[in-house]
C-alpha cells in the first residue's frame, strides 16, 4: 500500500506566502494522480487523516519553539512546554520566556490550507452519496477554520486563500495580500457554520456538528476579547492603520453574541455533560479529574474532540511521563522533574470554607502572603506535623493536577524539602547540608541519596524548583524510559471549556442569559465538590478557567486575547513554596513553609509587540509586516 508521503507528493505545489522554494515546486509526473487518490475511498480516508494530523492542535507533542508534532524530528526538547511561559508553571532547569521565536506557525499552515483547498475542489467530482459529500464538505470547512484560527490568533489578519494556487510562470500572480483581522475572524466563524450545517452529531476523533460549534465558541470569544481589550495596548504602524491587526471596540458585542449562540446550542441541544458531576468527597473529585486527562476516552460525555495517539515509539507518542514524573520515580530515565507548577498557580485555588475567592497559602501567624524574601527568624511560622495539612480544604482539582509536598504518587511519598533548621536554630536551605537531631541525621533535601528525593537540588535539573510537581496527563503506570513511549490521547475540546466560554462571554458583554451563565460557571466547581455557588463575575470566571484548563496549552492564549500578558509580566518573578523541617525541640518534628522566589528565576517582562507574531518571508511575499 502506498504511504501517506507517497500519496501527497502530488499536492506540494507552490505558494509564495509560504517560501521561495515551495513557490517553484512542479507537479511530479510519476506519482499517483488526484483522480486515482480520491477515486478510492481508502485514499480519501488517508488524505483526511493527514489533514487532521496537521491541524494546529496544541497537544502533548506541541512545543512552543518548534511547533506541532515536534517528536517526529527531535523528541529531546528538554521537557519545555507552553505553560512554562505563563505564571502557572516553571521549568526546573531553564529560565526561558516568550520571544519572537516562539508560537509561530506559518509555512506549515499554508501547506495544510492548500491541501484542504484541493480536497474542497475535488469533493463535487467524487462518486459518492450526497450525504457523504455533505460530510466531507463539513470536515474540510472545519479543518480550514481550525487552520485559519491557528493563524489569526498568532498573526491577526492573514491572506485568505480559498482555492489551490497554480504556478503559471508569474510569481506575482501568486502573491495574495493580507485580509483584515476582522475579515479573517469573520471567515473562520463562517467556516464553522458551514461545518456545523454539514456534519453529523457523533463526537470523537473526527469533526462533528458539536466540534464545529465549540470551535466557533472558542474563536468568537478570542475575537471578542481582541476587540474589547485592544485599546489596552498601543501598537502603531501600517498593519494597524490598515486594520490588519486589531479589531474595532464596537465589534466586541457581535463576537460575544456569536460565542454565546454557539455555546448555548451545545449546552441546550448537545449530548454533553461534565465527567462524573457529583463526587461524594474531595478525594473522589480529585481522582476523577486526574483520571480524565490520563485517558479522555473514559469521559466521552465531556470530550468533544480527541486527538488520538498510536503505538509507543512511532513518533506519535509523547514524553510527558519521562520528563515530568518526580525524580523518585524515574525507573532509569536520567532527566525527570522538569515541570514545576508555581506558587502563583497553587494560590489561585479556592478553599471550600471561603468560596468565591482565591485562597493563597498562609505560612506565618501574621498571615502575610506578600513577603518573598526567604526565611526571616523574626517571624512566627506556622508548623505542620503533616505537611499536607497546609493545603487542607483546597479545591480538589489542586490534588488532581499537582503533586504536593510529601503526598503519595504511585505508591511512594514524594519528598519535596528545601532545607532544615538545626537544633541550634541555624537554617540550611537549598544548599547541601547535614545535621544531627535526637540521634538521627537529617539532610537538606530529605535524604543523602539524590535518587530518594524530588525537590530543590540543582543536580541535573531533575528536581522541582517550586515545591510542586506535575500530575495532570501522567499515567499511573511505571515510567518506560525511552522516547515517545507515552500514548496519551488528548481532549482538544472539552465541554468544560464551552461552559466557561459561555460564562465569560455573558459576564463581559451583558448579553445572553445571566442565570444560565452562572450555572455554567458553577457546574465545573460542583464537579470539584464545591457545595456553594458563587456569583457570575469576570474575576470568578477567569480564576475558574485557569484552575480548570491549566496545563492544557490554553491559558497562554487567555493572556494573549485579553491583553493581560504585559501587565502580568512586568519585571515579574515566579515563586515557590519551600518546605523546611524544623529540628528544634523534641520529635515528632514539624515543617514550616517559606514563600520565596524561585532560585535562578530572573524577572520577566512581556513586550506588547509579542501579541502578534512576526510574519516570515515578507521580502518575498510582499505582505505588510506586523508591528
Amino acid at each position: 500500500m502506498k504511504t501517506i508521503k507517497q500519496l501527497f507528493i502530488l499536492f506540494v505545489l507552490g505558494l509564495v506566502v509560504v517560501s521561495c522554494d515551495d513557490g517553484l515546486d512542479l507537479e511530479p509526473t510519476d506519482k499517483i494522480t488526484a483522480n486515482d487518490l480520491f477515486g478510492d475511498p481508502e485514499g480519501t480516508k488517508l488524505y483526511l487523516a493527514d489533514l487532521y494530523d496537521r491541524m494546529p492542535i496544541e497537544d502533548l507533542t506541541y512545543f512552543p519553539r518548534d511547533g506541532f508534532n515536534y517528536n517526529r524530528s527531535n523528541p529531546n526538547n528538554g521537557g519545555f512546554t507552553t505553560d512554562m511561559l505563563t505564571p502557572w508553571a516553571h521549568h526546573s532547569e531553564r529560565n526561558s520566556f516568550i520571544n519572537g521565536g516562539y508560537l509561530n506557525w506559518w509555512e506549515d499552515a499554508y501547506r495544510l490550507i492548500r491541501d484542504v483547498n484541493i480536497f474542497i475542489q475535488i469533493i463535487p467530482e467524487l462518486n459518492i452519496s450526497e450525504e457523504q459529500r455533505a460530510f466531507y464538505t463539513g470536515e474540510a470547512a472545519f479543518i480550514r477554520a481550525f487552520a485559519y484560527f491557528g493563524l489569526a490568533k498568532r498573526y491577526g489578519g492573514v491572506p485568505l486563500i480559498l482555492k489551490p494556487q497554480e504556478f503559471n510562470g508569474d510569481v506575482e500572480e501568486l502573491k495574495v495580500p493580507r485580509n483584515t483581522e476582522m475579515e479573517t475572524w469573520d471567515f473562520i466563524l463562517a467556516e464553522c457554520d458551514v461545518a456545523a450545517n454539514n456534519l453529523d452529531e457523533t463526537n470523537g476523533r473526527r469533526a462533528s456538528k458539536w466540534a464545529a460549534l465549540a470551535l466557533k465558541s472558542r474563536a468568537a470569544l478570542y475575537a471578542a476579547s481582541v476587540a474589547k481589550f485592544g485599546d489596552q495596548i498601543n501598537l502603531t504602524g501600517e498593519a494597524v492603520n490598515l486594520g490588519l491587526v486589531g479589531l474595532p471596540e464596537n465589534s466586541a458585542s457581535k463576537y460575544y453574541q456569536a460565542c454565546i449562540d454557539a455555546s448555548a446550542n451545545i449546552i441546550e441541544n448537545g449530548p454533553f455533560s461534565l465527567y462524573k458531576t457529583n463526587p461524594s468527597s474531595v478525594e473522589e473529585a480529585a481522582e476523577n479529574f486526574r483520571a480524565m486527562f490520563a485517558d479522555p476516552n473514559i469521559a466521552p460525555e465531556e470530550a468533544i474532540l480527541i486527538k488520538g495517539r498510536t503505538i509507543p515509539g512511532d513518533n506519535y507518542g509523547n514524553n510527558y511521563n519521562i520528563w515530568f514524573n518526580p525524580n523518585q520515580l524515574t525507573n532509569g530515565w536520567p532527566h525527570p522533574g522538569r515541570y514545576c507548577p508555581t506558587l502563583e498557580f497553587v494560590d489561585l485555588f479556592e478553599s471550600y470554607d471561603n468560596p468565591g475567592s482565591s485562597a493563597p497559602i498562609v505560612t506565618t501567624v501574621d498571615g502575610d502572603i506578600n513577603n518573598y524574601n526567604g526565611y526571616d527568624p523574626s517571624r512566627e511560622y506556622l508548623h505542620y506535623e503533616n505537611p499536607l495539612d497546609i493545603f487542607a480544604g483546597k479545591d480538589a482539582r489542586l490534588q488532581g493536577s499537582v503533586i504536593l509536598p510529601m503526598s503519595e504518587w504511585k505508591g511512594e511519598t514524594i519528598i519535596y524539602q528545601a532545607g532544615f533548621i538545626d537544633p541550634r536554630g541555624n537554617i540550611k536551605i537549598e544548599t547541601n547540608g547535614v545535621t544531627r537531631a535526637n540521634g538521627q541525621f537529617y539532610f537538606t533535601y530529605g535524604s543523602s541519596d539524590p535518587s530518594q528525593f524530588s525537590g530543590f537540588s540543582p543536580l541535573g535539573g531533575n528536581h522541582t524548583k517550586t515545591g510542586f510537581g506535575f500530575k495532570k496527563f501522567l499515567s499511573l503506570d511505571p515510567v518506560v524510559p525511552g522516547w515517545n513511549r507515552s500514548t496519551t490521547d488528548f481532549a482538544e475540546i472539552r465541554y468544560a471549556e464551552v461552559l466557561l466560554n459561555y460564562a465569560e462571554a455573558v459576564a463581559e458583554s451583558g448579553l445572553g442569559d445571566a442565570g444560565m451563565a452562572k450555572d455554567a460557571l458553577n457546574a465545573t466547581r460542583k464537579r470539584a465538590f464545591h457545595q456553594t455557588e458563587i456569583p457570575l463575575t469576570v474575576e470568578n470566571v477567569m480564576r475558574e478557567r485557569t484552575v480548570e484548563l491549566a496545563f492544557e496549552n490554553k491559558t497562554i492564549w487567555d493572556l494573549m486575547r485579553r491583553r493581560t500578558y504585559h501587565t502580568t509580566f512586568n519585571n515579574t518573578r515566579k515563586h515557590a513554596l519551600k518546605p523546611v523541617i524544623d529540628l528544634r525541640g523534641e520529635p515528632p518534628y514539624k515543617y514550616i513553609f517559606i514563600r520565596d522566589r524561585i532560585r535562578g528565576n530572573d524577572p520577566q517582562t512581556f513586550d506588547v509587540n509579542e501579541y502578534y507574531r512576526n510574519i516570515p518571508g515578507i521580502g518575498l511575499n510582499g505582505l505588510v509586516p506586523n508591528p
